[in-house]
């Protein structure tokens, strides 16, 4: 999705609470705290449930998390039922860059509905891009975003140091990992990886991504990271050097019997697909559940990551 988009403007004779726009820059026609949400995003589904309960109306059928969501279905993040939604009458709906469609968000814009568009590449903007959303909503419940933070030694754009509710300066948990305001310094490479997540055809990450960022403030690299294309169709007997390949268990559900056949001279580990690309309260355990997985396939990580280091 680009800003290309159109319909991002106010209906006429609607007041519009000044400088609110998505991550594309698009203004948002709201004018109090959406109490009404349909979220096209299973992460964002998730941290909107968690953070402001109540307000959800709808979501995909592939929101799967919080379990027993009880919310009317709108079909997938490629093909919402958009006549769903619309009598849904939601006060807004988030929608995300890379998993829904820009003529999907245009269409919706056309019935009159605010959509709010998120654009997350990395662990540092998904949270700052979360943030928003839960500030736009005046969401009452996110402590665990807090602890996202701390857990990957990220501090809040804008701010010099992390700080207690006693306004005193708080030691980052991971030492070394926080440089300066909310910027975090990259551990050393201790792996060059390709990072598979279909076959038939074979795709895998490639620039700006937010697993390939998780992954990189492990330790990670990724091998096509300067491809192109985010997600590039690569036929494994082209892939770049590397040394290790991750299959994660969504969204192409790999398995021992499914994946690691494809490289017989790799060193291959299977991860938690949803620790490694779902943004949102699972990137507080995030670091953990993939650090162990790692370690299993001896590679060596920090002894910070994992464990008890969050």
């Amino acid at each position: 999705m680009t800003r290309s988009a159109t319909g991002s403007g106010p209906a006429p004779g609607v007041a519009v609470r000044a400088g609110l726009h998505d991550d594309l820059g698009y203004a948002v026609p709201l004018t109090s705290a959406p109490r009404r949400v349909v979220s096209l995003v299973p992460s964002l589904t998730e941290a909107i449930a968690v953070s402001a309960p109540g307000v959800l109306v709808g979501a995909t059928d592939w929101c799967v998390h919080p379990e027993g969501l009880a919310v009317t279905r709108v079909r997938g993040t490629k093909n919402p039922d958009l006549e769903a939604i619309t009598a849904l009458a939601p006060d807004l709906v988030v929608a995300n860059e890379e998993e829904n469609r820009e003529a999907d968000v245009r269409a919706l814009r056309a019935r009159g509905i605010a959509v709010w568009v998120t654009d997350i590449r990395s662990v540092a903007t998904a949270l700052t891009s979360i943030e928003r959303v839960l500030d736009l909503l005046a969401a009452p419940e996110r402590d665990w975003l807090a602890r996202a933070r701390a857990a990957w030694g990220i501090g809040h754009a804008g701010a010099t140091a992390q700080t207690n509710r006693a306004g005193e300066a708080k030691k980052p948990s991971r030492p070394g990992l926080t440089s300066g305001a909310g910027e975090t310094a990259y551990p050393p490479v201790v792996a060059t990886a390709v990072i598979a997540i279909w076959r038939r055809p074979w795709m895998f990450l490639g620039r700006e991504t937010y697993a390939g960022d998780v992954l990189r403030r492990l330790g990670v690299a990724n091998a096509l990271s300067t491809h192109e294309q985010r997600y590039p169709r690569v036929d494994p007997a082209q892939l770049p050097p590397h040394d290790l390949v991750v299959l994660p268990d969504e969204p192409y559900p790999f398995a021992p019997g499914d994946g690691p056949e494809a490289f017989p001279a790799a060193r291959t580990v299977l991860v938690d697909g949803q620790a490694l690309t779902w943004y949102g309260p699972r990137t507080v355990q995030a670091a953990d559940r993939l650090a162990d997985a790692l370690r299993d396939a001896a590679v060596p990580l920090d002894p910070r990551f994992g464990g008890s280091a969050i």
